[in-house]
């Protein structure tokens, strides 16, 4: 094992804050803590935050108990999170990772606010995986220093960020945002024009909509597209199984923004999809989606 933090000079100092301490937004700011970087985790939600905090104690312990993780290097990252209830903790931010629901209007609130209470340098980006930056770069005042860098569930493990700027995306952001991913162990890649989906969810979605048709024209079981892409493709979920990871009513809502924007009638939103979402059967947070689950996997 050995320390994780990084060693680019460019990076020094800079503090790094992740609106938003759910799953993703914790992980984020764990990420970042790991790398060495000064972390803030904010949301409005104190029980929120309580949660978090206990969750990133006990992914650090088993990390440490299966010899994947130094106890010192665990305990250091831990500290360098700082929790705040508050978005006016952007003040002393260089970096803040938006990590917020995906709802348009949230997002250009938090945008809004922040280019408020940041200082002019700070550059910030949005976790989205569905709404490209330039809907909300406008609100923050500095459009230029504003893009998506946009990591994968679960982000502690997950190597992939994709970088997307929008049109008033500065290279000197760019660049700087690709420094960070990489500093946090990443593997960036740059997307120079935004399109619905970007690079992995398109890829996915292409998979996942011809193995749902497929499944409905009777072509072959659920349980076999999977088998065949795990065995024959060599991914290490199949479509059916990944959706259910994901959540099927995260699933519904990238198409649902993807045919907003495209209007293309193979985006469509799938009804199978849709009916199991309208059911409550979210996938392995909820138990059940195109499979049952166990009790202990859900939520």
């Amino acid at each position: 094992m050995s320390s994780a933090v990084h060693t680019d000079p460019g990076l020094r100092n800079i503090r790094v804050m992740v609106v938003g301490a759910g799953t993703m937004g914790g992980q984020i700011a764990m990420t970042a803590a790991l790398a060495g970087f000064p972390t803030i985790l904010q949301d409005i939600s104190a029980e929120g935050l309580t949660a978090a905090e206990h969750d990133l104690a006990r992914w650090a312990k088993g990390r440490v108990g299966k010899q994947k993780l130094r106890e010192e290097d665990a305990s250091a990252a831990l500290g360098r999170i700082e929790y705040a209830g508050d978005l006016s903790a952007a003040a002393r931010a260089d970096v803040v990772i938006e990590a917020a629901t995906e709802r348009l209007e949230i997002k250009r609130d938090i945008f809004a606010e922040l280019g408020r209470i940041c200082p002019p340098h700070t550059i910030l980006v949005t976790n989205s995986s569905t709404l490209g930056s330039s809907k909300i770069a406008g609100e923050s005042g500095r459009p230029d220093k504003v893009c998506n860098m946009h990591f994968f569930n679960p982000a502690l493990v997950m190597k992939c960020v994709e970088v997307v700027r929008n049109d008033a995306t500065s290279q000197q952001t760019v660049e700087a945002v690709m420094a960070l991913a990489r500093a946090f162990g990443k593997e960036p890649v740059l997307i120079n024009r935004e399109v619905p989906g970007f690079i992995a969810n398109r890829l996915m979605g292409a998979v996942q909509r011809e193995a749902l048709a497929l499944a409905e024209a009777g072509v072959a079981s659920r349980e076999d597209i999977d088998s065949t892409a795990r065995t024959a493709l060599g991914h290490p979920l199949g479509p059916f199984e990944l959706m259910d990871m994901v959540g099927l009513d995260v699933i519904h809502f990238i198409a649902e923004c993807t045919y907003a924007e495209t209007g293309d009638t193979a985006d469509k939103p799938n009804a199978a999809v849709a009916a199991l979402v309208e059911q409550g059967r979210l996938g392995r947070k909820t138990g059940a989606g195109f499979y049952e689950y166990a009790r202990a996997a859900a939520g």
